[in-house]
């Protein structure tokens, strides 16, 4: 799905254009520091009010000025990770309904562990996992970072499965809506893969 890839709505710049039109270099220095910079900082808020803004921010202002900062890093950096934790984070948000339709897809024909590290109830409503995205970010931004990115590899596996399925099904009758499904079950693969390799790397402290 596109939701998975593109920017969406334009607001106000949230993030000031920081990146504005300086070279890659530059621009890759600051998603770097940016992104090190945001999750120190909601490290360091013991309220937990920081870290509530940042998983508010995508709902609020979509994820243009993210994307300005974050898209073009690696996959497996810091801010390759977070922005692909937002990707996933809003487009549960924005169609909350069919993430759960093909999440309780893929629990029921994925047989591994997946389902329970992501820690989805079984079956999950949208709003059950609308609030597992959610606790999954808090993680990422308070709690064990390479835990949070393993959860969020672990749902876009069980999603992929749903997605994969659910694309079969569609395939005699809806051929472009299987398209469609099944270019979201290879994106959301390759961001399991990626997030997962992240995480690896976090524990060994070469993350950044």
């Amino acid at each position: 799905m596109s939701e998975f890839h593109r920017p969406v709505r334009r607001p106000s710049a949230s993030f000031d254009n920081i990146a504005g039109s300086a070279g890659p270099a530059e621009r890759s220095r600051v998603a770097h520091a940016t992104a090190a910079a945001l999750l120190a900082r909601a490290r360091a808020d013991e309220t937990g009010e920081s870290t509530e803004r940042l998983i508010a921010f995508t709902a609020e202002h979509g994820i243009d000025e993210i994307a300005e900062l974050w898209s073009a890093a690696p996959a497996v950096s810091l801010p390759g990770a977070l922005w692909r934790l937002y990707l996933i984070h809003l487009a549960i948000h924005t169609d909350p309904q069919t993430a759960a339709l093909l999440y309780e897809r893929g629990r029921v024909e994925l047989a591994t562990a997946d389902t329970v590290v992501a820690g989805a109830p079984a079956p999950a409503s949208p709003e059950e996992l609308v609030d597992l995205i959610d606790q999954i970010m808090r993680g990422a931004f308070r709690g064990d970072f390479a835990i949070a990115l393993d959860r969020a590899a672990a749902f876009c596996r069980v999603h992929a499965s749903g997605a994969t399925h659910v694309a079969d099904d569609y395939e005699a009758t809806e051929s472009e809506r299987a398209s469609e499904l099944t270019t979201r079950a290879l994106r959301l693969s390759v961001y399991a893969k990626d997030l997962s390799t992240a995480a690896d790397a976090w524990r060994a402290g070469i993350l950044n």
